[in-house]
């Protein structure tokens, strides 16, 4: 089982959207049969099977064994992962993309995506996967905005000449930098 499936394609979108078969994967983050899951969930074997089959043919869920009972051939099911992300290209955007400007939101949002996709396909079996990750506040008052957002490119391009060269393992380096929700500036004050 993967730990993350990332989710390309329309079809196995189209299989999520329905509550039931959300409700049936969750249940075969352990391999089961169809007659387990519908004990489980108060639902007949044959309305289970339906919706196996069509997370099967999604690739959601995969059929990892098979067992013979009563002279019936039972599958042994199990999702195929244990979370499935889905590429925001799926439900696209309102409007035409603009220029990239590295400033703008939409920017913001392509990058995340990117992002999104090389971690769903690095190899997870991997013994050693090198990577950070850092989150953080930083406060800045509008009128030194400008002067941070250059001081942080040239820390970054520094960065990206001294390690830019051909040799060695390559890395992707992202740094998204954006106003946190007013929302969320609430909840810390009140917490103080």
């Amino acid at each position: 089982m993967r730990d993350v499936l990332y989710l390309e394609e329309i079809e196995q979108a189209e299989a999520l959207f329905k509550p039931q078969r959300v409700e049936v994967l969750r249940q075969l983050a352990e391999p089961r049969t169809c007659s387990e899951v519908a004990e489980r969930l108060g639902q007949t074997p044959q309305r289970v099977y339906y919706h196996v089959r069509r997370l099967v043919e999604a690739g959601l869920v995969d059929q990892v064994a098979e067992r013979k009972v009563r002279g019936v051939h039972e599958g042994i099911y199990q999702a195929g992962a244990r979370s499935y992300w889905l590429s925001p290209r799926l439900v696209g955007r309102i409007g035409l993309r603009g220029v990239r400007d590295e400033l703008s939101l939409g920017h913001l949002l392509d990058l995340m995506e990117e992002v999104q996709a090389d971690l769903a396909a690095l190899d997870r079996t991997a013994s050693e996967l090198p990577t950070i990750g850092l989150s953080g506040e930083i406060r800045v008052s509008p009128e030194d905005r400008q002067e941070f957002l250059r001081e942080l490119r040239s820390m970054l391009q520094d960065l990206f000449t001294r390690y830019g060269g051909a040799e060695g393992d390559a890395f992707r380096l992202a740094v998204a930098c954006y106003p946190q929700a007013a929302q969320e500036l609430r909840g810390e004050r009140d917490d103080d």
